[in-house]
Order: C-alpha cells, then sequence, then structure tokens
C-alpha cells in the first residue's frame, strides 16, 4: 500500500525553511486586533526576509524573464548571501527604482494588454515587501474575494456564484465592468488606504509611491495605474477594492444594527423589514458580479455602485459591458464560465458551459499544440499537447454542461489531428501513468502518435466546484492543518543552523539548495545514511566545477566529510583510511563509485 502523501504548501514550507512563519502569524494576528504598524522596515531588510524573497523568486517561471537592464535570477544568485542582503538593504535606504520593461500581450478581443516587467533586482525588493504586507492585508480583506490571494482560485469564486443562484434565489445579477482598472487606480488613494490598513511605517510607504511612479521605457513616468507584471501590484490591486467589497457588504450582509440578535436568522427577519438593498459580491481580481433577488433592488445597486466606484474611487464603468442580467433568461459570463438557471425538479438550478471566447480559446491552443507536434513529433511535444489538453480539462471541468463544449472542440480539431499526425500515428502505444490516472477509464477513440497515448480532448470529466473553507489560513496554526503539515524529516533547529551559517564564499544559490537538500535528504549523509550537523556536512559537485557543474540544485549532494574524502581518493592508502572509519556504516556503493567515476577517479571494487 502506498504513503500518504504530506500535505504540503512551498510558500509556507519556505517560510518554515527561513524561520518566518511565526513573525508572518504575529502581523496577521495584530492586524486582526487593529495595531498600526509602524516599524515594518525592520523586517522588509531582515536577512530572513531577503533570503526568502530569493527563494520564492527563484522558484517563479518568470525568474529569467529580463528587464530593462537584462539582469535574470541567475546574476543575483552568484552573489554571496551577505552581498545579497547588503544590496538589497543599501537600496531601500534611498530607493530609486528601475525603469520597467513594457511588453504587449494580445487579448482574445484582438486588442493589446500592457505589462510592465520590473528588474529582477526590483523584483526581489518588491518581494520582500509583499511578504510583510500579505499577512497584514489578508487580515483585513472581504472573505468572499477570490483572486490573486492565498489557496483561493476562480473556481472559488465560481462555486459562490453557484450557491447564491442556487440555494438563496439571488437570479439577478449585476455584471459591471471597470475601465481600465490597472491603469487608472489613483496613487494617492491607494496609499490613504494602506494607511487606512495599518501599514503606518512612512518610510515603507515612500518606498511603495516610488515604485507606483517607476518609469515605464518608452512611456515615460506614470501619474496613476498599478502596472500589470509586477509582484505587488495583484495585493496592491486588491487593497483597492477591498474598500468596494466591505461597502457592498455592509448593505445587507455585514449591516451593522444596534440591536442585538439571538442569531443570524432573527437579525435578517428584520433587516428584511428595512429598505435596505438585498445584495452579494463575488469578487475576483476586478472582475466581480453582484447578486440581487429582484431586477429593483439590482438597478438601484447599479447605480449606487457606478456613482460609489467614481466619486470613491476615481474609476469608471463601461456602460457597453455592464449590465443586469436576469438568469432565469440570459446568459452570464465570468472569469470563462456562462452560468444560467433552468428549472429542474420543480426547483431553478444553475446551467454553467465554457464561454464563446474561452470555446474559441481552447480550440485555438489545441489546434496549436497539433501544429507542433505535427511539425516535430517529438516526445517533448507530445507532453505539451497533453499537459494543454490536461489544464483546459482541470480549469473547466467546473461548468456543469463541459462535456459538452469538449465534444465540440473535439469534433472540429479531429480534421486537424487526424490529417497533421498520419505519418506518425499507430494503433498501439504506450500510456502514461498521468493517463492511466486522468483518463483510465476513457472508453472513447485514443490517438497515439510516435507510440504515445494522446490525452483525449472530449476525456473531460464534470466536477462541481466546492466553496472555498474559511477556516483556511497561512497565518494561523489551526488554518494551515487543511492544506500542510509541518515539517518533521528534519530538526528545525539544526536548519535553522544552516540558514544562519551560509558557507562563506559560496553563492547564494549554493545556499539556498543546500537548505532544500538537507531537507530531501532528510538530515542524512545521501551515501552513509549518518545525520548531518552543521560541523559535517560537504557540499558536493556531482559534475565538478572544474568541468563545469554550477549550484544548482540537481548538481548537489550533501555528504559527509569522510564520504567525501572517498570520492576524491586516489591513493590506495587513503582509500582504506577512509573505508575503516566508515566500517561501520552500510555504504551506498553504486552511488559512490559513480560519483568517483564523474569525479575521474576508478571504481572501488572490494570493500
Amino acid at each position: 500500500m502506498a504513503a500518504k502523501k504530506t500535505k504540503k504548501k512551498q510558500s509556507i514550507r519556505n517560510s518554515e525553511y527561513y524561520n518566518t512563519q511565526e513573525c508572518f502569524d504575529q502581523l496577521y494576528q495584530d492586524s486582526l486586533h487593529g495595531k498600526r504598524f509602524t516599524q515594518l522596515m525592520d523586517i522588509v531588510t531582515s536577512e530572513e526576509n531577503i533570503m526568502l524573497a530569493y527563494r520564492s523568486i527563484k522558484k517563479n517561471k518568470g525568474s529569467k524573464t529580463k528587464g530593462t537592464n537584462n539582469s535574470t535570477i541567475v546574476q543575483m544568485g552568484e552573489k554571496a548571501p551577505n552581498e545579497l542582503i547588503s544590496y538589497v538593504r543599501k537600496r531601500l535606504q534611498n530607493f530609486h527604482p528601475h525603469a520597467i520593461r513594457r511588453v504587449e500581450i494580445p487579448k482574445p478581443d484582438g486588442r493589446l494588454r500592457p505589462l510592465g516587467i520590473p528588474t529582477i533586482e526590483d523584483r526581489i525588493i518588491q518581494q520582500c515587501i509583499k511578504q510583510v504586507l500579505e499577512p497584514i492585508c489578508e487580515a483585513k480583506f472581504y472573505k468572499h474575494s477570490y483572486g490573486f490571494r492565498p489557496n483561493r482560485s476562480a473556481h472559488h469564486a465560481i462555486a459562490r456564484a453557484m450557491f447564491l443562484a442556487n440555494q438563496s434565489g439571488f437570479h439577478f445579477v449585476v455584471d459591471v465592468d471597470i475601465k481600465g482598472f490597472f491603469d487608472n487606480v489613483n496613487h494617492g488613494k491607494l496609499l490613504k488606504q494602506l494607511w487606512t490598513l495599518g501599514i503606518q511605517d512612512k518610510q515603507l510607504l515612500r518606498v511603495l509611491s516610488k515604485m507606483l511612479k517607476a518609469p515605464i521605457a518608452g512611456v515615460g513616468i506614470p501619474e496613476k495605474g498599478v502596472p500589470q507584471g509586477g509582484i505587488l501590484s495583484p495585493l496592491l490591486a486588491n487593497v483597492v477594492l477591498n474598500e468596494l467589497d466591505w461597502w457592498i457588504s455592509n448593505q445587507w450582509e455585514t449591516f451593522q444594527s444596534h440591536k442585538q440578535y439571538k442569531g443570524p436568522s432573527e437579525r435578517y427577519r428584520a433587516l428584511r423589514a428595512t429598505g435596505l438593498k438585498k445584495v452579494f459580491i463575488v469578487r475576483y481580481a476586478d472582475d466581480f458580479k453582484l447578486f440581487c433577488k429582484t431586477r429593483s433592488e439590482a438597478e438601484r445597486i447599479y447605480i449606487a455602485t457606478q456613482k460609489w466606484l467614481m466619486e470613491r474611487l476615481g474609476l469608471e464603468i463601461s456602460p457597453e459591458k455592464s449590465k443586469i442580467v436576469n438568469l432565469k433568461k440570459r446568459w452570464s459570463d465570468f472569469l470563462g464560465f456562462k452560468l444560467k438557471l433552468r428549472t429542474k425538479s420543480r426547483k431553478w438550478v444553475v446551467k454553467s458551459r465554457m464561454t464563446e471566447k474561452a470555446f474559441l480559446k481552447c480550440k485555438d491552443t489545441i489546434r496549436a499544440a497539433i501544429r507542433r507536434i505535427a511539425r516535430n513529433p517529438s516526445t517533448p511535444n507530445i507532453m505539451r499537447f497533453n499537459a494543454i489538453v490536461l489544464g483546459l480539462h482541470n480549469y473547466y471541468k467546473a461548468a456543469t454542461y463541459v462535456y459538452t463544449d469538449f465534444d465540440r472542440i473535439a469534433f472540429d480539431v479531429r480534421k486537424s489531428l487526424l490529417c497533421r499526425t498520419k505519418r506518425y500515428r499507430s494503433k498501439m502505444g504506450l500510456r502514461s501513468q498521468a493517463f492511466q490516472q486522468f483518463y483510465g477509464d476513457f472508453h472513447g477513440k485514443i490517438f497515439y502518435v510516435a507510440k504515445l497515448a494522446l490525452f483525449p480532448v472530449n476525456g473531460v470529466k464534470t466536477k462541481p466546484p466546492l466553496c472555498f473553507s474559511q477556516d483556511i489560513c497561512n497565518y494561523t496554526e489551526t488554518g494551515r492543518k487543511k492544506i500542510h503539515a509541518l515539517q518533521n524529516a528534519v530538526n528545525p533547529h539544526v536548519l535553522r543552523q544552516l540558514m544562519e551559517n551560509p558557507i562563506q564564499g559560496a553563492s547564494t544559490e549554493l545556499n539556498d539548495n543546500r537548505i532544500s537538500m538537507f531537507v530531501a535528504q532528510h538530515g542524512k549523509c545521501a551515501i552513509s545514511k549518518e545525520p548531518l550537523t552543521l560541523g559535517n556536512i560537504v557540499v558536493h559537485h556531482i559534475t565538478p566545477k572544474q568541468t563545469g557543474g554550477g549550484g544548482n540544485y540537481e548538481n548537489l549532494i550533501l555528504v559527509t566529510p569522510d564520504v567525501h574524502q572517498l570520492i576524491h581518493a586516489t591513493e590506495e592508502e587513503t582509500l582504506r583510511k577512509y573505508l575503516d572509519r566508515l566500517k561501520s556504516c552500510k555504504l551506498n556503493m553504486p552511488r559512490l563509485n559513480k560519483l568517483r567515476e564523474l569525479a575521474g577517479n576508478c571504481k572501488i571494487v572490494n570493500r
């Protein structure tokens, strides 16, 4: 029987490695209790926070994307840890952001979406700030906003929307589209909102103000907006619209009454006797919907929201895209899904499908993957095709009628698949472990290209989305238990010693990977299985540095000093000496000989 996989959330694990989780937990609790934070820069510039920021950026797929100065995370990783820490601290003493690289990517409607890519140095600084601000903001954010927040997803937003329409009878939806939200955020208003949340460190606010006004290459200094592509931008966008969330919520859901009620049912009975607007908001970033029970309530809240956004945040809505929808009669689009009510067993229930834009985009994406296979039927291209299909299925499986949509897509791309892969197809082939896991019970036609099974486009299974559990939280011990198990592979005190005592003269990348490798090896030597402590750890390069081996994770292994001598020993006497020292250990001789061979030494034949 296979061992149960340990629950793990990598961002929390990284915080454990660098001993910052307790600090973030305290920030969260202090924020819940209304504390004002005036000394946050001390935490931002701490050694642990800076090293954690480097690790977080390194794991990011975009870490090798170049900014205006052409630097990448590779160059930053080559610095020694003390150099990196000193660099960040010095920059923040008198911060002046580098120019932002501007990139435009196409939108589904043919227009271009501008992205701002900061330099890697500024991204590390932004990550340092984000790690400190996030627990403070999370304590103040409204519970039904789902975009760019830890543990929350688009599926949670869809589940909430379905719940309101299914269970609560909120059949009128106000679709609100904000004109160019990210490009029109008022900087002064945003800084005031941060101050209201308790972030009152003036030095930190000055740094944030300068970040917002960082020059954009080829454009100039922006007077408003937060650049899409920056690490801090999603968090700051949520700060801006958090005020909207609570304003809508206070119209009904969290309305503060002077009278005390015994329970929610009694309270809501009293509220229904008033003229308050019955409304709920579901928001994902700048996409949000307002759910109402009647058209008149929907019309009132539509006008009120339009005025509030303009007067309070200086944001306009798009009249062409903003509307009131009766879900019993029309579809309402949300995050690539379209929702409508239908009757079932004398009840109104939500019917959901892919939007037409999403349908066309999926079809184009799959066709492009087929063309890549036709040009080069290699294993990577086949695996890429399979990853695309699985990713689309995983996202749109929340739709109740998604199988109909993917049947249509499969039919539309079938001709392209048959014609373009004719030369490379076979009747039988290998079904990968992933295929067996996700499509093992699929009974339709399977295509084999280069004797590898393609994931079936019409093999999707509907899985109703679950509402977000409000008990889950990265910054409370009880909230982490549902998503994460404490690291118990190694002694945390030893782990902290490794973090506090980096290898002098070695790169930041190597020192960071040393921590990861220590945990991966359960704190034991890879060859002798002896416990590793701070004084008896040697980082061995599998491919020697002399022949181009670097400090990347795949090229490192942790061993004891005696084992390291065995790897490099060339004299028979030296070999016997260290073999005698390790005679009580059960050495992994095949692995030891492999390491000796890579180091240019002969195998140990007899132990």
